[in-house]
């Protein structure tokens, strides 16, 4: 290859030109691989734009590979029988040039092969191994290569969404929320990254019977089927923990806060009813039922303003009502109550409020191959399909969710995982070294089931043979912290904006579901106008206004005089026209930035 000449870069700093940068980036490569350079040195040429990249500086990720020379690995089986025996080392295997460190910038030129048949004469690294392409989390996949990227990103992306142990310390720490699978279990299709992480000692997964196949249309689209009975038994049971934060806080002038049972005479005394949960000291007793209407926090703060002297020179400082209550939708137990100081010296009361979350319709749950889906349906048990040992799955997933997506991985997963618990032991598939599947067929086979993981299923409600196989096995499914009774909002009426007149906003605040824009169009779409003039006018800001019928403006109504009349041209011809708060709102603003906006009016068709 001929010479080109150009800059060269160490840590971003040019300090020179050379004649043959192909020349100096062999030479420098070939130090590196003797140990003559710093082993973590990186170098990267762009001959597009004629420049070499030598980088030293921290911070850079660098992963390992296995350097190729004319066409053959540098490490052999006699370096790998070397490192079993204890003769080499890993440092060893880095100072004799076995393996480099790249970074991004430098492999971004390498020619990598992912396994030791794929070299060719171009290929100037391979793969120690064939995982190393992807993530952690991905890599916690069981048969990850047989799914579409796709998918196995949105597994991926749903592992830090699971329940499970989180903590050991967990009942001492006061994380704002946090969720606690009941019985979590170990993987039985395990990956080697799951050994590495010690992933056993912090679960996050059961492992559930699951049957592939339609269930009286409660499993359409991606919904899913619970079995009543294993919920029961605490399949997918979680606490959900919430922490409450209180502070007695220290005003300028000596005014404080204070923990305590609020008396009748404060202003703004929620009645007897909502402080019933409080012990003497205003904070709320232990395993106490609390719901959105109770205080959890006893609390009074001081006036905002100081009070008039009384008839006897004294001032009566009237205190009000400061006390905090769980959030709406989440009741439980208090779990804990804590009390300590802030820097200041102010006291701090944490109270942690402990909900037991049972699965119910409109639950998600997901397996670790993106397969997600909202339960349909919790079944009681006697109607769930059985096989004719009596076996019947802990959920019902839709077949249609697999082919358009090719999740293989989680069709091979639930394969050797049934042949696995038969087995009694753990099936390994870490992707691109998993045991043949092969293997699996083989022990179904010896204990009497069908190689292909079919079963024969019977009606649970007619007990008649369901007409095909089913598809069955075993495989590792998530509780996700989406929950329905979290979200689940309806309202019919309640408070306003004091701006615009429409509906507050949030589930907190008691809001209305907003009809956005996107919504308004199907409607339009579809020519409803009736139920558009209802949503949009007659559930939110519907207003009769008087216009003028001279000048187009809004008229006034004057009830103390009894008196009609348009301020501008102090016509009495004034017509009532029922129109949007907005829309009056909108022709105030028009006004005060001096644009004039004339409503015509004309009869009503």
């Amino acid at each position: 290859m001929a010479g080109i000449e150009g800059k060269v870069f160490v840590n971003g700093k040019l300090i020179g030109f050379h004649s043959d940068l192909h020349k100096l980036r062999k030479e420098l490569v070939s130090k590196r691989r003797q140990g003559k350079i710093e082993a973590q040195t990186n170098i990267a040429l762009h001959e597009d734009i004629r420049e070499l990249y030598l980088n030293t500086d921290g911070g850079r990720v660098q992963r390992p590979l296995i350097v190729v020379e004319s066409g053959k690995p540098r490490i052999t089986k006699d370096t790998i029988k070397a490192v079993r025996d204890g003769k080499l080392t890993w440092n060893d295997l880095i100072n004799q040039g076995y393996i480099e460190y790249l970074d991004a910038e430098e492999e971004e030129n390498a020619h990598i092969a992912l396994r030791e048949e794929d070299v060719t004469d171009k290929t100037t690294h391979l793969e120690v191994n064939s995982l190393g392409i992807f993530s952690i989390i991905t890599s916690m996949i069981p048969f990850a290569e047989h799914n579409l990227s796709g998918r196995t990103l949105h597994g991926a992306k749903m592992f830090k969404q699971a329940q499970g142990l989180t903590a050991i310390n967990y009942n001492l720490r006061t994380d704002t929320e946090s969720y606690m699978l009941y019985y979590p279990q170990r993987e039985i299709v395990r990956t080697k990254s799951l050994d590495y992480l010690k992933t056993d000692s912090r679960p996050m997964i059961q492992n559930f019977v699951v049957a592939i196949m339609p269930y009286m249309g409660f499993n359409t689209l991606d919904a899913v089927v619970l079995n009543g009975g294993a919920v029961q038994r605490g399949l997918g049971r979680s606490a959900y923990f919430r922490n409450y934060e209180s502070e007695e806080t220290r005003y300028p002038g000596g005014q404080v806060d204070k923990f305590e049972i609020p008396a009748e005479e404060v202003v703004g005394h929620m009645g007897e009813a909502a402080y019933k949960k409080l012990g003497s000291d205003g904070l709320a007793e232990l395993e106490e039922w609390v719901e959105d209407k109770d205080s959890i926090i006893g609390k009074t703060s001081p006036p905002r303003f100081l009070e008039e002297i009384t008839d006897f020179g004294v001032i009566q400082e009237k205190r009000r009502e400061a006390s905090l209550g769980p959030r709406k939708g989440k009741p439980g137990y208090i779990d804990k109550v804590l009390l300590t100081e802030g820097m200041s010296g102010a006291r701090i009361a944490k109270i942690k409020v402990r909900s037991c979350m049972v699965p119910e319709a409109g639950d998600k749950y997901a397996s670790k191959h993106g397969q997600k889906g909202v339960v349909g349906a919790v079944v009681p048990e006697e109607d769930m399909p059985f096989t004719q040992e009596g076996l019947k799955p802990d959920l019902i997933m839709n077949p249609h969710a697999v082919p358009t997506r090719m999740t293989i991985g989680h069709m091979l997963e639930m394969l050797t995982g049934k042949a696995a618990s038969l087995a009694g032991v753990t099936a390994d598939g870490t992707p691109f070294n998993e045991d043949p599947v092969d293997t699996y067929r083989q022990i179904l086979k010896a204990y009497g089931f069908r190689p292909d993981g079919k079963e024969a299923f019977y009606d649970g409600m007619t007990g008649k043979k369901i007409e095909g196989e089913i598809y069955t096995g075993v495989i590792a499914y998530r509780r996700l912290f989406h929950m329905v009774s979290h979200k689940q909002q309806a309202r019919s009426r309640g408070p306003v904006q004091i701006l615009t007149r429409q509906p507050t906003e949030g589930k907190e605040k008691d809001g209305g579901l907003r009809f956005g824009e996107m919504e308004t169009e199907t409607l339009v779409g579809h020519g409803a106008a009736m139920l558009l003039q209802e949503k949009l006018i007659e559930d939110s800001d519907k207003v009769v206004e008087l216009v003028c019928e001279k000048c187009g403006l809004i008229a006034v109504n004057d009830q103390i005089r009894k008196k009609r009349y348009c301020p501008n041209c102090e016509t009495s011809q004034v017509y009532p026209v029922q129109m949007s708060y907005g829309f009056k709102l909108l022709l105030d603003e028009l006004k005060a930035l001096g644009i004039y906006p004339k409503l015509t009016l004309a009869d009503k068709a």
